[in-house]
């Protein structure tokens, strides 16, 4: 039987999507910090951050993690505004980036945990 170069593709993509998820929400949340202010330091990092969020927008609901998207969509919508203006966080962006962050990484540990339970 062939295998569909398609099917194979998407399963590498999700499981390199998989193996990587928590892995960037934590260094999202080391990043905290270092997200307001003006520096070139603040604004690159909370460029790569914004590229991070993207991803997960993206490749997310691709690869079967639509919950994990559209919460990752809520905190990119966070950043757009600073990014646009090349500057960091204000302090009450900061904080609802915070909380955008809690509920990104709580959507994506369910639906790691329903996407482990559903491999066995």
């Amino acid at each position: 039987m062939p295998v569909d170069v398609f099917t194979e593709r998407l399963a590498k993509v999700r499981s390199r999507f998989v193996s990587t998820l928590e892995g960037k929400i934590e260094d999202t949340y080391r990043s905290l910090p270092d997200l307001s202010g003006d520096g070139h330091a603040t604004i690159k990092l909370l460029e790569e951050t914004y590229r991070r969020m993207h991803s997960m927008v993206g490749i997310g609901p691709t690869v079967g993690f639509g919950a994990t998207g559209r919460a990752a969509r809520n905190v990119e919508n966070v950043l757009l505004p600073a990014c646009s203006a090349g500057r960091g966080l204000t302090a009450q962006e900061l904080d609802s980036f915070k909380k955008a962050l809690h509920t990104l990484r709580e959507t994506a540990r369910q639906e790691l945990q329903s996407a482990y339970n559903g491999w066995r």
